[in-house]
Formats: C-alpha cells, structure tokens, sequence
C-alpha cells in the first residue's frame, strides 16, 4: 500500500476542514433558523411517512435506543406521535404531528436555502458534475450493494 504524500496530507486534511466547516455552519443555520437540531431535522425529513420505529433508525442509520431518546424529546416538544400496535399494545410506531409536518416543510425550506447558499451556487456544472460522480464511486467502495 502506497504510503500518502504530503500533498495527498494536505488535499486530505482541507478536506475534512471543509466539511466540518460545512456541517457546523448548517447545523448552526437550523438551530438559529427553525429553533432544531440537526437530529431533529434527520428525523423529521424520514419521517415523510408513518413508519415503525426500527425502520426509523434503519433510515438514520442510528441504534434504536438513540432513536428512542430523540423520539421521546420531540414527542415532548409535539413534533412527533408514537402509535400502537393493535395486537401488542406496544408504541411500536411513529409519525409527524401537525406540527411536526409544518417544522419539516419549514425546515427543508430553509436548510435548501443553505445549502444552495453555501454550496450549490458556488459550483460551475462541470464541479457539480464531477464531485457527484466522485461521491457516487465513493458510496459504492465504502458501501457496495
């Protein structure tokens, strides 16, 4: 294995600087613009449907016992109902209040805003282009179907 230049250091670490840069400022930019956390957008942009509570940490790619936290705060904050399941009786399920449905449009709004603000309309097409096929072989090596 080829050992990395400090060129290949350099492309590395502005990188990441980039991206965390990026993710602190919309995660800032939701907290200040709709009063949420980036969790609580997570949340609330999977759950255009109802679904089962496994199947909402599935989406987030998150342990259920974090989903059940998150999901007890919103529930607390009327952003968010559990259902039952008729048979067991157990709050198996989850779905937007009317609330939360409002707060999602809201926020996808405006986190589409950011992003086009901050990176979007920064790109020339053949950037766009090239950093979509980049990120789509990446996903692929990380994560083959």
């Amino acid at each position: 294995m080829a050992e990395m230049s400090p060129e290949d250091w350099a492309f590395w670490d502005t990188w990441m600087r980039a991206q965390r840069l990026l993710f602190r400022e919309l995660d800032r930019a939701l907290q200040r613009d709709c009063g949420i956390s980036k969790a609580e957008f997570s949340v609330l942009v999977a759950l255009r449907q109802p679904m089962r509570v496994g199947e909402l940490a599935d989406a987030l790619g998150w342990e259920k016992s974090r989903v059940a936290h998150q999901l007890t705060r919103m529930e607390k904050r009327g952003l968010v109902a559990r259902t039952e399941d008729g048979a067991s009786g157990r709050r198996t399920g989850v779905e937007l209040t009317a609330e939360g449905r409002r707060l999602a449009a809201s926020a996808t709004r405006a986190h589409g805003a950011n992003v086009r603000r901050l990176v979007l309309d920064r790109l020339t097409p053949e950037q766009a282009a090239a950093i979509r096929s980049w990120s789509e072989e990446l996903a692929e090596r990380v994560e083959p179907a």
